[in-house]
């Protein structure tokens, strides 16, 4: 019988390198907005957008082609200019009410961060879902009112003159600047709470015990915490948020990676 041979390099594969991580035992979701409610706070957005003539214009002028070689004629220069003037200026029709308006995810995110919003509302129809996940946990610990309202894109986008509206956030301004304060006033009370798992509750307040009383709990063995902890402890309810079983998964930067062999030289 013949003995085997030792395998070649081509036969030798090397693992893929996986990265082993934990999946969040939290899965935090936006609360159900009602119907009526849904109807109410598009019909507003809408009717105080058009009322206002806030838009986005992008009037694209025809240049036409030519080399650079060439000399422009001084009848085709004159036609650009003419048309550049009558044509309306690009951008958007009232910049101070722009400027009271968080538009898009990233603007609504860094707006949140900084903590300059009042209000936010987030389109339904935006996939993935992680897109705007973390919006919740920001606006909660901000103390901002938000929630997911479907068909918020088709209905706002286009009295702005824009694609889509993924995001609309109004921010904090002077009272006398103000634009939006009537629309915000009547959409807060309909906008439900944003419930997220770990932010429930207020930690327990702690007052300060005197040193002589530390000091006969020190000698008696006692640590000097441990008591206010244990207190603590009693007088919290248990949470009543579930979590969810951790699972261990396993990212792969490139499944389908495949190494070249060096060619020998």
């Amino acid at each position: 019988m013949a003995t085997p041979g030792k395998p070649t390099k081509k036969e030798h594969k090397r693992p893929i390198p996986a990265k082993t991580s934990l999946d969040s035992p939290f899965a935090p979701t936006w609360s159900p907005l009602p119907q009526e409610d849904m109807q109410f706070i598009l019909t507003t957005l809408k009717d105080k957008l058009l009322s206002m003539g806030l838009e986005k214009k992008e009037v694209k002028v025809f240049r036409p082609w030519r080399k650079k070689k060439e000399q422009k004629p001084a009848a085709v220069t004159s036609e650009l200019a003419d048309r550049v003037q009558d044509s309306p200026k690009n951008g958007w029709t009232d910049v101070a009410a722009r400027r009271q308006l968080a538009i898009g995810i990233n603007e609504v995110t860094k707006a949140l961060e900084r903590n300059e919003l009042k209000l936010l509302l987030v389109c339904k129809s935006v996939k993935p879902k992680h897109m705007t996940s973390h919006l919740m946990a920001l606006s909660a610990t901000r103390g901002v009112p938000a929630c997911q309202v479907p068909r918020l894109s088709q209905s706002v986008s286009e009295p702005l003159g824009l694609k889509s509206v993924l995001a609309l956030g109004f921010r904090h301004c002077a009272a006398s600047d103000e634009v939006f304060t009537d629309t915000v006033d009547v959409i807060k009370p309909r906008v439900p709470s944003v419930n997220i798992a770990w932010l429930q509750g207020a930690a327990p307040n702690v007052t300060s015990e005197d040193p002589a009383d530390t000091e006969e709990k020190t000698e008696a063995g006692q640590k000097p915490g441990q008591k206010r902890k244990l207190e603590s402890e009693c007088e919290e309810s248990p949470p009543s948020c579930s979590l969810h079983p951790l699972k261990v998964k396993k990212t792969t930067a490139n499944p389908a990676k495949k190494r070249r062999s060096k060619v020998k030289t």
